[in-house]
């Protein structure tokens, strides 16, 4: 179903720097590989409990089993030593394909001790990508989480035709799993692991890692020691505050991102305590167990909070409530960055009472649900909305929005706690410069851009004068901070000449709960399109308050399917995020039709990365028919 919007004008922005660099605050001191950060938190705290680990098939709540530093550093080192003696050599590649859990740590870890590279492979992964993957790094040996991801990997081992020296589980599964390799430990001497462990050095590859492949074909991006080592030091020392030994996190993202590795490795050689869940709806009845200080989510996360509590007034016929106390948050976190340019601010007595009121009856119960410890939240992999994350600060748990990608291993800019800044992605990490080429786009150069990819080849136009190409385009402003306007490759051509930047129009509409990707559409068009995936689960739980339950009930398609949605109450509840998205912008920048969809977004129905990204050409390719008809179909002209 197809609709018109309303239009509004927006004015220019103004321009800003052209490259800001930020020193940096730590060198890699004695460390020579990314096993000394381990080490160096060995000697200086054995005893501190460096993870929590839930027992199998142990509810959320427990119980969890604390592993000091001591013990995961033993557990690591006979690992290390079962991998050298099933053959492991110096810079064989070992791919480990698991949900997140402990066990992945260990099977890194044990992997750098006994000198490999770690290979990481998506646990939703399909057999053809794990072919191409092992194929691609020529993979030696597998570390597989359960007995399907082992098969997955000795058949793509076999079909690599190399010198395989087998897979093993960290599920149990007596003679194949990690207790059988640590059980041949005993064959090799620790002089032998130390040896082994201290040959690799900051230039030696430590992974390599496959990039998710929005617009193109995977890319193995070679990411060093010293890429690991400089990131962690730097990051720790920029965030004091938020990275401590008396803090704890749980990982939830795929610890295949480099994102979550580099969070990993932060924690494990700042002491900050660990949880791992492999399945992010836990994450909610496990917050109240394990009462972390610190997260790291994607902003969807954010918005499904947002929306449970704005559900849960609704149920006790408090939705106006609700309403006032969202606006005083969002007015609060406006304040909250005032106070960091001007210490001396104050609130309106008004703001001040709103907010100690709505604090009794909302925000303390929202704190609570998230474990009542939350100190910092950190957001990335998308973009966040300014007034999302001036909610969340303005019930006091501040969001730290941050920027980065696989070949920069992971962040690359990052608001920092007490300078948080809505709306950017903040300034460059220490030791790195942000630069922008004359078209916009963002250049990154220091200690986290990566050392090229797999295939030299593809070096050629990822880097320009020293500087790796993100395919970003962005702004940065007076303060070096930067805000992002969408991917180079993205930006659409109408047929009269108007070059548009979709990020704006997309990242506004997707505010709204119950939509998971909007896509602006319109090359070589008269006008702009926009395509409308939604979310079942949030239409379900909307439809429910607005007591339409019995008559829209939405199930996401499987095996890729894509259904066109025609419901006119649902339609005019998504026209009106259209109709704000376009009242931000220029009138030649407004989407004048739209379809709403609905569709298969797993890994496996081929739209989407692991890490749920949409990929753009995979959905063009499956649209061709409904936008055909936004365009030619008479009853559509504006």
């Amino acid at each position: 179903m197809t609709t018109q919007v309303r239009h509004a004008p927006m004015p220019p922005e103004a321009p800003g720097l052209r490259e800001v660099s930020t020193p940096l605050l730590a060198d890699a001191g004695t460390c020579r590989n990314a096993t000394d950060l381990l080490l160096a938190r060995l000697a200086e705290a054995p005893d501190h409990v460096a993870f929590e680990v839930r027992e199998p098939g142990a509810p959320v709540t427990g119980p969890w089993r604390p592993v000091t530093t001591a013990g995961f550093v033993a557990r690591v080192r006979r690992l290390g030593r079962g991998l050298v003696a099933v053959g492991v050599e110096p810079g064989d590649a070992v791919a480990i394909m698991a949900a997140t859990r402990y066990e992945w740590a260990v099977a890194e870890m044990a992997c750098w001790f006994a000198g490999a590279v770690v290979v990481p492979v998506y646990d939703t992964s399909a057999a053809v990508q794990v072919e191409t993957v092992v194929a691609d790094a020529g993979v030696r040996l597998g570390l597989a989480g359960s007995s399907a991801q082992a098969e997955l990997l000795r058949d793509a081992l076999a079909a690599g035709g190399t010198d395989a020296l087998g897979v093993w589980t960290m599920d149990a599964d007596p003679g194949r799993d990690l207790h059988d390799l640590e059980s041949r430990a005993d064959a090799v001497t620790e002089a032998d692991l130390e040896e082994r462990r201290t040959r690799a050095g900051l230039d030696t590859v430590a992974t390599i890692v496959y990039t998710s492949g929005t617009t193109a074909a995977p890319r193995g991006a070679l990411i060093t020691h010293g890429n690991f080592v400089l990131q962690v030091r730097n990051i720790a020392a920029a965030y004091t505050e938020v990275v401590k030994p008396d803090g704890n996190t749980i990982i939830f993202l795929p610890l295949a991102h480099v994102l979550a590795r580099g969070l990993q490795l932060v924690c494990l050689a700042s002491g900050m305590r660990i949880a791992h869940l492999a399945e992010p709806r836990e994450v909610v009845p496990t917050l109240a167990v394990l009462r972390p200080t610190f997260l790291v989510v994607v902003p969807r996360v954010l918005q499904k909070v947002q929306a449970a509590a704005a559900a849960a007034a609704a149920r006790k016929h408090l939705g106006p409530v609700w309403a006032a106390a969202q606006a005083t948050a969002v007015s609060w976190g406006r304040f909250a960055e005032r106070v960091q340019d001007d210490p001396d601010a104050r609130p309106s007595p008004w703001l001040a009472l709103r907010r100690r009121m709505f604090d009794r009856l909302f925000f303390a119960r929202l704190r609570a649900l998230l474990g009542g410890r939350i100190e910092y939240i950190l957001s990335g992999a998308a973009a966040l909305d300014a007034d999302l994350c001036r909610f969340f600060g303005g019930i006091g748990v501040p969001v730290v929005e941050g920027y980065g990608l696989t070949e920069t291993t992971a962040p690359l800019t990052g608001n920092l706690p007490g300078s948080i800044r809505a709306g950017t992605v903040g300034v460059p990490m220490p030791g790195t410069t942000v630069r922008l080429s004359a078209d916009g786009e963002v250049l990154a150069r220091g200690i986290g851009v990566f050392a090229g990819y797999r295939n030299p080849a593809e070096d050629a136009d990822a880097f320009t004068d020293g500087f790796f190409r993100t395919g970003d385009l962005g702004e940065l402003d007076a303060a070096g901070r930067l805000t992002l306007r969408g991917r180079c490759k993205d930006v659409i051509v109408t047929s009269g000449g108007k070059t548009v930047s979709p990020a704006a129009w997309e990242g506004s509409v997707e505010q709204n709960p119950l939509v998971a990707h909007a896509v602006l559409i319109g090359e070589g068009k008269p006008y702009l399109g926009g395509l409308i995936l939604l979310d079942p689960e949030s239409v379900n739980a909307w439809a429910e308050r607005e007591g339409l339950a019995s008559s829209v009930r939405l199930s996401a398609p499987v095996d890729g399917g894509l259904v066109q949605v025609d419901d006119s109450r649902l339609v005019a509840a998504i026209g009106h995020a259209v109709q704000a998205a376009n009242a931000q912008l220029a009138r030649s920048e407004q989407v004048r039709r739209f379809s709403v969809l609905i569709a298969d977004l797993t890994e496996k129905g081929g739209m989407v990365t692991p890490t749920l990204k949409l990929k753009r050409a995979a959905l063009m390719a499956r649209v061709h028919d409904i936008v055909e008809t936004l365009y030619h179909d008479p009853r559509n002209h504006p």
